[in-house]
């Protein structure tokens, strides 16, 4: 996953909070079927699209889980400039996420 940033306590305020433009953030976990069919979508999404793209293992970031509100995953939260401007909960089409991301 070389254009998938793996995001965690440590680098999420430099690399989503404090970054211009437009960045996806999947929350995520190894046990996760749903996820795990998400995966090759984002992989494919970030070579297709300017916005960031990055993932967040809940079980290994559990307190960015927390902070964000996640419930259940996938869940995808799109942040403009910092600030949390959309959430998206399970499984999409890459179509979908192109839209979504475009609409920003």
């Amino acid at each position: 996953m070389a254009n998938v940033l793996t995001l965690n306590n440590s680098n999420f305020k430099n690399e989503v909070i404090e970054k211009k433009g437009i960045v996806l953030v999947d929350f995520w976990a190894d046990w996760c079927g749903p996820c795990k069919m998400l995966a090759p979508i984002l992989e494919e999404l970030s070579s297709e699209t300017s916005a960031v793209i990055g993932k967040v293992n809940v079980d290994e970031s559990g307190d960015l889980a927390g902070e964000y509100g996640i419930r259940s995953i996938p869940t995808m939260i799109i942040f403009k400039d910092g600030e949390k401007v959309d959430q998206i909960v399970g499984l999409r089409q890459k179509s979908e996420l192109i839209e979504k991301l475009n609409s920003y």
